[in-house]
């Protein structure tokens, strides 16, 4: 018999990426990996704008959630409804317990997601940790989102949800600074007449950006008018699906709602001074990283 691969789990950690595309990604794979069709109790942790919902879209194609950044929300609460009527007509509930404390007492909601998992229904829980010290159960699977994609199979002694809790909510502040430093380098780059990177990765604190062609520029005239930018303090507004505002400036992205309130709460941005070849993807990568000098580690 073949064991599955989850029943090993420790945690697993991966790069959150940016961008839509990839998240949903990410959350398909996440779920072939690590989810059993036995698990009824899923929670993630992370701060509103993380890429949750996203996330969850990737593992749970057609998974009703109740509310979504458009501002679509489902009243009365599905899971509230039939905990109330006894009689659960869905495999699979999603809640947002954040958004559903304005609505519903945390024990009430709490005492409905008890019942349906006694009922073998499946709960999907953002915002676990504020549910946890009344549920009195920990999630089978538990999912943090910070800078970082941490998940993990917590067992009779952990981790707790303010453990993982602890490490995405101090860690997305890198993963807004990478991504709104990444944005200014493709405008400089831009302005330069270089055309738009190929691919677009991570590293810890910081991006990457590869290119068929090596871009014929100067690295470090790249990086002093990027910090120009950041010294401007410019505000970044969400724009639409698509597209982020820097100043007057709309600035096509994949992921408008990740960034900085402005341009000044970059800490610590510089470019790596050299390009770096992959021989098998063929590409010349340029690395950005933010933070502190202390804080930077460089794994490429």
């Amino acid at each position: 018999m073949t064991i599955p691969v989850y029943e090993y789990l420790m945690h697993a950690e991966y790069f959150a990426p940016r961008g839509k595309k990839r998240l949903l990604l990410l959350g398909s794979n996440l779920a072939q990996r690590y989810l059993s069709p036995e698990d009824k109790l899923i929670g993630l942790v992370g701060q509103a704008g993380a890429g949750k919902s996203l996330l969850i879209r990737g593992m749970f194609p057609g998974l009703e959630l109740t509310n979504d950044d458009n501002g679509i929300n489902i009243r009365p609460l599905p899971l509230m409804q039939d905990a109330e009527a006894g009689h659960f007509r869905c495999h699979s509930y999603h809640v947002d317990v954040r958004f559903e404390s304005a609505f519903t007492q945390l024990w009430q909601l709490a005492e409905a997601v008890k019942k349906a998992i006694m009922k073998n229904r499946r709960v999907v829980i953002e915002h676990f940790e504020l549910l946890y010290p009344f549920l009195k159960m920990n999630a089978e699977i538990l999912i943090g989102i910070g800078e970082e994609v941490i998940v993990t199979r917590p067992g009779v002694f952990g981790p707790e949800p303010k453990e993982i809790t602890s490490i995405v909510f101090e860690s997305i502040k890198y993963r807004k600074m990478s991504h709104t430093a990444e944005d200014l380098t493709d405008m400089i780059l831009q302005e330069m007449g270089i055309t738009k990177a190929e691919v677009h990765s991570d590293v810890k604190h910081g991006f990457v950006l590869e290119f068929r062609q090596k871009p014929e520029i100067d690295l470090e005239a790249v990086e002093s008018r990027v910090k120009q930018l950041i010294a401007h303090d410019l505000p970044i507004f969400y724009h639409d699906e698509e597209h982020i505002k820097v100043g007057d400036r709309t600035w096509q992205c994949t992921g408008p709602r990740l960034h900085v309130r402005s341009t000044g709460e970059i800490v610590g941005f510089r470019l790596l001074k050299e390009f770096r070849w992959d021989p098998i993807q063929r590409l010349y990568t340029i690395a950005g990283l933010v933070g502190e000098e202390d804080n930077r580690s460089f794994v490429y």
